[in-house]
Formats: C-alpha cells, sequence, structure tokens
C-alpha cells in the first residue's frame, strides 16, 4: 500500500510539471511575440527599412565567351605559321631533355651528387640547390656556344634572312663542335653506335660527318663515365677517413655506436680546410674547358 501511494504521489508531480512547464512555455511565447509587436510599433520613424530582396537594377556577374575555332589554311604563309609554332611549342616541351643530354650539365649534375654522398650528406645542401648550381656552371661554360647560335641561327632567322632549315642547321655546327670537343680521342662510343647504324667510319676530327642522332647518345655515354671517375677519384680521400674511424672504434670497443655518425664532421672539416668547393669547381671547370 505505502509503495502505490508513493508511485501516485511521484506520479501526481509528473503531471504538474508538466502542466507548469506547458504554461511557462506558452506564456515566454506570448511574451516575446508581444515585444516584437512593440518593437515594431516603436521603430524610429527616421531610420531606413531593411529590404532582404534583390532589387532588379543589379545584374549578375558576366563571363565571358571564349570560342576557339578551326579553319583551313588559305596560303602557304599561314601553314608555315602553324609548322613554325608546331616546332617551337615542341621544343620548348624538349627544352630540359636538351639542356640535360647535349651539354655539360650531366657531367656536373652526377659530380655534385657524389660529393653529396662522399660526405656522408643527406638533406644538405639540398637537391635543388645542387641542380641550381649546375645549371649556372652549364651556362658559365655554354655562353659562347649559345652566343654563337644566336649570331648564326636565331638573328638571321628572326631578320627573314635565313630559312627555318638553314636556321636549324646553323644551330647543329657548334652543339656538334662542343659535344666532340668534350669526347676528345675517346671515339669508341661513337664507332659503337656508327656500326650499329650500320653507317660509315666517319672522317676523322670532322663532326659534321657524324650524324646527330649517332653523336647524342655517344656523348651521353661518354659524360656518364667521365662522371663516374672524377666521383670515384672524390670518393677515396673520405673512404679512408671512414676506415680509419671505423677501425679506431673498433679497437675501443665502440662496436654500436655507427662510424658514419662520428667521421662525417672529420670530413666536413677536411673538405673545408682544403677549400673543396672552389677546388671541386676549378677542376670541373679544367675537365671542360680544355
Amino acid at each position: 500500500m505505502r509503495t502505490k501511494r508513493f508511485l501516485k504521489s511521484v506520479e501526481n508531480h509528473i503531471k504538474k510539471g508538466l502542466f507548469f512547464t506547458v504554461l511557462l512555455m506558452y506564456f515566454s511565447g506570448s511574451f516575446a511575440f508581444s515585444q516584437s509587436s512593440n518593437q515594431n510599433r516603436n521603430f524610429p520613424s527616421g531610420s531606413t527599412q531593411g529590404n532582404t530582396e534583390i532589387g532588379r537594377t543589379v545584374r549578375p556577374l558576366e563571363v565571358p565567351n571564349i570560342n576557339l575555332s578551326i579553319t583551313q589554311p588559305r596560303n602557304g604563309q599561314e601553314v608555315a605559321f602553324s609548322v613554325r609554332l608546331m616546332i617551337i611549342l615542341t621544343v620548348l616541351t624538349l627544352a630540359p631533355s636538351i639542356l640535360l643530354l647535349v651539354t655539360c650539365f650531366l657531367r656536373f649534375s652526377i659530380v655534385l651528387d657524389f660529393i653529396k654522398r662522399a660526405l656522408s650528406l643527406q638533406q644538405v645542401p639540398p637537391t635543388a640547390v645542387l641542380n641550381g648550381i649546375a645549371f649556372f656552371m652549364t651556362l658559365f661554360v655554354m655562353w659562347p656556344t649559345f652566343s654563337t647560335i644566336y649570331e648564326k641561327a636565331y638573328k638571321p632567322m628572326a631578320d627573314g634572312n635565313i630559312s627555318i632549315e638553314e636556321a636549324i642547321h646553323e644551330t647543329e655546327v657548334p652543339i656538334k663542335n662542343f659535344m666532340y670537343s668534350q669526347m676528345g680521342k675517346n671515339e669508341s662510343y661513337i664507332m659503337m653506335f656508327m656500326q650499329m647504324a650500320h653507317l660509315e667510319k666517319p672522317v676523322e676530327h670532322d663532326p659534321s660527318a657524324i650524324p646527330l642522332y649517332v653523336l647524342i647518345p655517344a656523348y651521353i655515354l661518354s659524360e656518364l663515365t667521365v662522371a663516374f671517375k672524377i666521383g670515384i677519384i672524390l670518393y677515396i680521400p673520405f673512404i679512408v677517413i671512414d676506415m680509419v674511424v671505423a677501425s679506431i672504434l673498433m679497437s675501443m670497443g665502440m662496436m654500436m655506436l655507427p662510424p658514419v655518425q662520428i667521421s662525417m664532421p672529420f670530413k666536413l672539416m677536411v673538405f673545408v680546410l682544403v677549400d673543396g668547393w672552389s677546388l671541386l669547381t676549378t677542376q670541373l671547370f679544367a675537365s671542360v674547358m680544355h
């Protein structure tokens, strides 16, 4: 009996609470509505009424139309212009590859990467910095060749004195001379590609008799060989330092300590004391500008 009375009293209290809650919500809503109506009635007469509608005078954002049309050429000049434009776009697309393959950039970039690995450096200097150094060193070495191309090929073609075919021929001549001079007396790669192409043996010391599609791969292999030779010579003193440090650590029983971590400061000190960057740059230029 007591339990039933207790449950009935709890139920009555809950009903009363719900009833008063509904009354409170009703009166609060009516009070807020009356307040808003009073505010609208007592709104200052000198103020401006707001408007949320877009006026008819507002114009939408106008985006211009882009129209591309393809027409048939009406004369030979338009055909020549289209072909010239395609050639220019193709050259611009292949410009990085041309820079890597027919200049000394390949040798410089490989040697600089070798010296970075020989010093046991992981992130310093960054690869982008090394490529930038190699690029400007290449620009310094290739500037006479580029000047010759500008004077004998680009400028006469721009003035209308020679045709595109003649300009291409005049561009090939200084590039062939540069690549052939870098290969020196080592013509084994040239002979290898000449035999693979079933061509006759070229005239000695005459790069114009060698086709460009034969000279470029031969030059690339020659540059790789020279760069790896320079890299091996650079590695030797730093390998000696690594071996000395490793033997000292083993004799002291410190086999758990990485030898590279200890030898790297010594290699950096040796490289800075002998002015390594100056020596490296001088020898790279000497290997190219002979």
